[in-house]
C-alpha cells in the first residue's frame, strides 16, 4: 500500500540525498515502510531493483533472523537452567 508511494517519493528525492548518504536513507525508508506492516516482497516489487533498497531489504531481512537466532538461544539456555 505504501510502497507504491514511497518509490515515487524516493525516486523524486535520492538525487537530493548524497551518495554516500543514500544506504542509511533507504535503511530507513524500508525500516519505516516495514514498521507499517509493509511486506518486503511489496517493497521490492515496487522500487523494481533500485540497488540501495533492494541491499536495505537484504540488510533487514538478515538482521531479523540474527534477532530470531538469538531469541531462539536465550530461550534454549533458559530451558537448560529448568532442568539443573
Amino acid at each position: 500500500m505504501y510502497s507504491n508511494i514511497a518509490s515515487e517519493i524516493w525516486n523524486e528525492l535520492k538525487r537530493y540525498v548524497n551518495t554516500v548518504d543514500r544506504a542509511e536513507a533507504a535503511d530507513i525508508l524500508v525500516s519505516l515502510l516495514i514498521d507499517h506492516d509493509e511486506d518486503a516482497e511489496d517493497i521490492r516489487d515496487a522500487f523494481k531493483g533500485d540497488a540501495e533498497i533492494k541491499r536495505a531489504i537484504t540488510s533487514y531481512i538478515n538482521n531479523d533472523e540474527e534477532e530470531i537466532g538469538e531469541y531462539e538461544d536465550e530461550d534454549e539456555e533458559e530451558d537448560t537452567d529448568w532442568e539443573n
